[in-house]
């Protein structure tokens, strides 16, 4: 097995090799592919895009990628760039900062009702990419919407009564025979280490208009909108199955096969 290298040796080889700029988040997909980390934590992306935007602002000149759009990034000598912009003057030029959506910390498109073992206390598991570790956001708040197949049927909010309390309720509310999906968009933010942290006290009030904007493009899906909410894309997980699921499938597969004797 080869032995693992640091996070910063693993961005320099792939951006290094690559023919032109790359978003932060194919960096993180390529250390995946070529297996340059195993230990990826929860948050790879994030962790690159960290990585990327740090070194920038620690060694000025000295760092050996540039910034080019939002979320993208460059190795200066390939691509013969000898002075690099302030990352200031990069975010004006772009029109507004990278960051805007920082509000919301993480966010789930569709997931699947029947890949939750519903108990009192569901987990509500997700990753950010294969290889990640899983997160469990039952204990995440935000707001959540309820689909039937056809639309959404409902929107809620998760305050005091966290996403994976109040979608369970509506397992056993008037709602419970009428959904089979649920998306959700929670503001706790996400450790490296998929650790939920605490809500902050205020936001900026720039901030709060665009992130919801960007909650309505991606729950509504605007036909006129020609953007989605393009930074949301590095928050987004993707459902992974309770394991509890399969073992009650084994479970129920081994009694009925019992009983059949």
């Amino acid at each position: 097995m080869p032995r693992e290298i640091p996070w910063r040796k693993a961005i320099e080889k792939v951006l290094g090799e690559a023919p032109g700029a790359m978003h932060y988040k194919d960096i993180a997909d390529k250390i995946i592919e070529d297996g340059l980390r195993t230990n990826l934590g929860a948050t790879p992306a994030a962790t690159v895009s960290s990585f990327l935007s740090t070194t920038i602002n620690n060694e000025a000149g000295k760092c050996p990628w540039q910034k080019v759009g939002r979320g993208l990034y460059i190795w200066k000598l390939k691509a013969g760039i000898t002075k690099s912009p302030e990352l200031a003057t990069i975010d004006n030029e772009l029109g507004t900062e990278e960051v805007q959506y920082d509000i919301i910390s993480s966010f789930g498109m569709f997931w699947r009702r029947e890949a939750i073992n519903w108990i009192s206390s569901p987990k509500l598991l997700g990753t950010q990419q294969i290889g990640a570790d899983p997160v469990d956001f039952s204990k995440q708040i935000g707001i959540y919407l309820l689909y039937d197949g056809r639309g959404i049927i409902y929107v809620g909010r998760a305050t005091e009564r966290p996403f994976g309390k109040r979608l369970y309720e509506h397992t056993l509310d008037r709602l419970s025979s009428r959904w089979d999906r649920f998306s959700w968009f929670g503001v706790l933010p996400v450790s490296d280490k998929g650790t939920l942290g605490t809500l902050q006290e205020s936001f900026q009030s720039s901030k709060l208009l665009p992130a919801l904007e960007a909650i309505l493009i991606e729950a509504l899906e605007p036909r006129q909108n020609r953007k989605r909410g393009d930074d949301l894309s590095s928050v987004e997980y993707i459902q992974k199955e309770d394991p509890e699921i399969k073992k009650k499938i084994i479970k129920q597969t081994m009694e009925a096969a019992i009983d059949k004797l």
